[in-house]
């Protein structure tokens, strides 16, 4: 399971590295997407926000070779949701790609799942009343 966990890790971030380098660089040749997809893409290349999805995904992707995985899962997760959710309604032929991206941040999320135990772990009544009780404001004296 370790070796397939490494090769899952070195495949997500070899491909967010190299396409999110793409959106830079443009040393691999797309042709412009057509439609609604076209559109969608024309917005993000003028307001400029392909670079900052790029530069997330080149983050992303370069610290899925670190030990920081579960903070590379983090940035790219919202990305993957973009990206399945962009070629589900928008251009379908690349949903296969997607799925598979997909599937390989869903494996290496669950062999790093103690990481995201906390954010889906319930409050109980107690925590909660006790964060009710505190105070909002801190009170700060006046020290002059």
């Amino acid at each position: 399971m370790k070796t397939l966990t490494i090769i899952a890790r070195g495949f997500l971030g070899l491909i967010f590295v190299v396409f999110g380098s793409n959106m830079f660089l443009h040393f691999i040749p797309l042709p412009p997407p057509a439609g609604e997809a076209g559109a969608f893409f024309g917005a993000m290349f003028v307001t400029h926000f392909v670079y900052v999805v790029a530069t997330v995904q080149v983050v992303g992707g370069l610290l899925m070779f670190t030990r920081y995985v579960p903070l590379a899962l983090t940035l790219l997760g919202p990305v993957i949701v973009n990206i399945l959710s962009f070629h589900a309604f928008m251009a379908p032929s690349g949903l296969p790609l997607a799925s598979v991206v997909a599937a390989l941040a869903l494996f290496l999320l669950w062999r790093h799942r103690e990481h995201f135990v906390g954010l889906i772990k319930p409050v109980s009544r107690s925590e909660k009343s006790m964060a009710n009780s505190q105070p909002t404001t801190p009170k700060v004296a006046a020290a002059l």
